[in-house]
């Protein structure tokens, strides 16, 4: 198999190669492509060697499946090329993630929807990853009516350029200079909290972000009936999401059985210790695999068994986005 990494020197491209290799993903040729810039860049991990090449419509025939970690809008312009020659793409981007014959595939939840893929495999937004994969088992097991949820989303949802503006504004504060920095996110990030930067539609009020959530999870789940409401926000954290997740259950169930399931969920770690308020944080999360779950508890609002609340926190690089496209190659190979 001859695997492509398109995108491969940004923040996701860069973790898709450790994935690849921690993951021993059986391949004859790996190859690292990128924009002309990182033409003829070395890339190195572990005993492995790589150089980077630039990324054209022609080097798809040299492929059977590409990786995309780019733009939407650049996903749109080279897929069709990938599907000229054969070669299946595993898009991180958004561009075809609601597209009726392109399977949108979290691998602990529906990896049954990847054989039914026609040259494109979409993976979810990264706040949608975590948030399934902490509820999937609840769902089956005992239904969900209804979630509301809130996001608290680091500058690493923003790639490489996101993180390094945040370090940026961090210096100009402590040199006591004005805030400068403010490409990406447009405003003040350090030491402030705001509502995600993505558009907002100005019919429902609710931004890209938060209607990615919803409308993925119900795609994910078949279910067009799932209530969802969701708030996004963006706090002065490097790497790793948070999310607190409200439930509302159609079959009761005791707190528990509630955890009893979350412990026999794959790719979560259970962090819950309410003695010593020791929980999930970003700074725990990062770099690694597993979504920590923690303030198991029920929800005081809501009917006795029926309503709960969780806290969780994701690494949105790994399995927000790379581990969760080599986890589907995986799966493929």
């Amino acid at each position: 198999m001859n695997i492509g990494i398109i995108g491969a020197t940004g923040a996701v491209g860069k973790q898709m190669l450790k994935c690849i290799i921690d993951m021993d993903i059986n391949y004859k040729s790996l190859n690292l492509y990128a924009s002309k810039n990182s033409e003829g860049k070395l890339v190195e991990y572990k005993e492995n060697k790589y150089v980077v090449k630039k990324t054209t419509e022609v080097i798809f025939k040299d492929l059977d499946i590409a990786l995309f970690a780019i733009s939407s809008e650049l996903s749109k312009i080279l897929y069709p090329f990938a599907k000229e020659n054969n070669c299946l793409v595993i898009d991180n981007s958004s561009a075809f993630r609601l597209s009726d014959n392109v399977p949108l595939i979290i691998p602990e939840v529906n990896p049954e929807d990847i054989k039914k893929n026609k040259g494109i495999i979409a993976n979810p937004n990264c706040s949608t990853i975590l948030m399934n994969v902490a509820i999937w088992e609840i769902y089956k097991k005992f239904g969900i009516k209804r979630l509301v949820v809130s996001t608290y989303q680091a500058a690493s949802g923003a790639g490489q350029e996101g993180m390094e503006e945040l370090e940026l504004q961090g210096q100009e504060y402590y040199a006591k200079q004005d805030i400068k920095s403010k490409n990406i996110f447009g405003k003040q990030y350090v030491w402030n909290v705001f509502s995600h930067n993505s558009s907002i539609d100005m019919n429902n009020g609710y931004n890209e972000e938060e209607l990615k959530m919803i409308n993925e999870t119900k795609k994910i789940f078949k279910d067009e009936k799932l209530k969802i409401s969701v708030t996004c926000v963006r706090v002065p954290v490097f790497r790793s999401h948070c999310e607190t997740i409200n439930i509302t259950l159609k079959t009761k169930a005791t707190e528990n059985q509630i955890r009893e399931t979350l412990n026999d969920t794959m790719g979560i770690e259970i962090l819950d210790d309410r003695k010593n308020n020791n929980f999930p944080e970003p700074i725990i999360s990062s770099n690694k695999y597993n979504i920590y779950v923690g303030r198991i508890r029920k929800d005081l609002g809501q009917e006795d068994n029926i309503g709960y609340e969780l806290f969780i926190s994701g690494d949105q690089i790994l399995k927000g986005a790379a581990l969760n496209a080599v986890q589907i190659l995986k799966e493929i190979n």
